[in-house]
């Protein structure tokens, strides 16, 4: 149990670090929500969307090439050096491109036409003109520049397992964040230009705090020999990130995309298409307990498993951390997927309204299905490891290809039919595929003897809680009873599953 320790450790450490910063950033939401309506609030998400495909390109797979090489310590200065001069020319070069392409570009995520405004005319006219799309585009830009520039002194943080560095500047980060938000838009009167000017100060100082922090690395010497084995490592995530990123932006598009026939049919006709996008947008974001508990196991995973490839137990290890993985999932799905209607009303005193405006509700019945989209692709993550280590990384290209595959096809049939359900179900469609054919694949280059049967169950346990609560279950209880009974038994029969697995580890080490 020691190396579940030591990875429960590091997911503790960066996951404490990224659900606090998450969390401080996650108020943004209701932020959000209650100064911007559902249409200016789907802007902001098509612009987001944005970033993450164009963020694949900016970076070009280095992250995952530092990971894998940068542990070598006797040359990682040089690996570093390298390969963080690649990237400043690299980012460079397709800011300048992207400037020429503009005019094709800025379209795609609504910067050609004038900003919507903060809700209740509250917006400083001046400073809307001030910020035309064309200067939005600029500083979209410059957000992908600098997050290019810090993603590989992230990685020499993790690799050398200084996680409370990592953790400071990512709350660093975050903290700038917010609090010039608050101030452009609640004080100065900002529109959604605030959201986009916050987050490019923010990116700015986080480049020149990561390199306090990692000047020692700068001393290393170019090596063109490292850059090919970097490219050849990390190029095929290239098409693994863009198809990656049509699974988590698509949908968006999808959604604002839809005309005004199917909107009216849907909703109503009262709605348009940019605010049916700005309640998915918000809806999606409570699918973010789900994507904080990935993202803390991932950033501790990829290090841990490669520490852990050379050890003779390492493929039981694997084995176990996903069933301890499916665990922890569990517990966060059945709260959420059952309470989630409770948890948007809660209370915010300092904005004086719920967590998520009553304007944005219609959409939660979407929440369950996302949480069990972010669920696979933990699969997806715990199942990566096999062909990480054995190099295989064409498998990663091209399962995540037919993933986006999935995505942009189920898109095109089910969102003009069913709207953000047909989405969401085209999102948990997505990832359940992906983790399926990652285990398939990885299990014929590196077995893990995964319990597949067990942890299956609880997937499917965990369903059947969510669904009764928000289904049948009401016919006999009042609601919130009903919930409350079904959650408590279901964190009963997790925790015997809990103990079981740990007493049968236990009499594994003492023989």
């Amino acid at each position: 149990m020691g190396k579940i320790r030591e990875l429960f450790s590091d997911t503790l450490v960066y996951g404490i670090s990224s659900v606090v910063a998450r969390f401080i950033n996650y108020l943004l939401v209701p932020f959000y929500t209650k100064f911007f309506d559902p249409s200016a609030y789907g802007i902001i998400g098509l612009i987001y969307g944005a970033i993450i495909f164009l963020n694949v390109l900016f970076t070009f797979g280095m992250e995952s090439s530092y990971l894998r090489y940068g542990a070598d310590r006797e040359k990682a200065r040089n690996i570093f050096k390298t390969i963080q001069l690649t990237l400043l020319s690299g980012a460079s070069i397709l800011v300048f491109f992207s400037w020429v392409m503009m005019p094709l570009l800025a379209p795609l995520v609504g910067l050609d036409s004038a900003l919507p405004g903060s809700a209740g005319d509250s917006t400083d006219i001046r400073a809307v003109q001030q910020f035309s799309g064309e200067s939005l585009f600029y500083m979209m830009l410059a957000i992908l520049w600098f997050d290019a520039l810090c993603m590989v002194p992230f990685a020499e943080l993790r690799l050398v397992r200084h996680s409370y560095t990592y953790a400071f500047i990512r709350l660093f980060n975050v903290l700038v964040n917010v609090s010039l938000n608050i101030y452009l838009v609640a004080v100065a009167g900002w529109g959604i230009e605030a959201v986009l000017f916050s987050n490019m100060i923010a990116s700015g100082l986080t480049v020149f705090v990561l390199m306090w922090f990692t000047s020692h690395m700068y001393r290393g010497q170019w090596d063109s020999a490292i850059l090919r084995r970097a490219l050849w490592f990390g190029l095929p995530y290239i098409p693994a990130g863009l198809s990656h990123a049509v699974n988590e932006v698509l949908s968006r598009f999808a959604v604002n995309n839809m005309p005004q026939e199917t909107v009216s049919r849907l909703y109503g006709i009262h709605y348009t298409a940019d605010d049916i996008t700005g309640i998915f947008n918000a809806c999606y974001k409570l699918s973010v307990f789900m994507l904080l508990a990935v993202q803390m196991f991932r950033m501790a995973w990829t290090p841990f498993f490669m520490r852990q490839s050379g050890s003779d137990d390492a493929r039981k290890t694997f084995a176990e951390v996903f069933t301890w993985f499916n665990l922890a999932a569990a517990v966060i799905f059945i709260t959420v997927g059952l309470f989630v209607e409770q948890i948007v009303r809660v209370h915010v005193p300092i904005l004086d309204g719920t967590l998520i405006d009553q304007r944005y509700w219609s959409g939660l019945y979407i929440v369950p299905w996302l949480l069990m989209a972010y669920w696979f692709q933990g699969w997806f993550l715990n199942f990566m490891a096999g062909i990480f280590i054995e190099e295989k990384m064409w498998m990663l290209s091209a399962i995540t290809m037919i993933g986006a595959l999935v995505t942009v096809t189920g898109n095109i049939l089910f969102v003009p039919l069913f709207g953000m359900l047909g989405a969401a179900w085209v999102t948990l469609s997505c990832f359940f595929s992906m983790a399926v054919m990652m285990y398939f694949l990885t299990q014929s280059v590196y077995y893990v003897p995964y319990r597949m049967y067990s942890n299956g169950l609880i997937v499917l346990f965990s369903g059947l809680i969510v669904a009764m609560g928000n289904g049948f279950g009401n016919d006999f209880f009042e609601p919130l009873f009903a919930k409350l009974v079904l959650f408590v038994l279901s964190l009963f029969v997790l925790t015997m599953i809990g103990i079981s697995e740990y007493y049968r580890r236990y009499r594994i080490d003492t023989k």
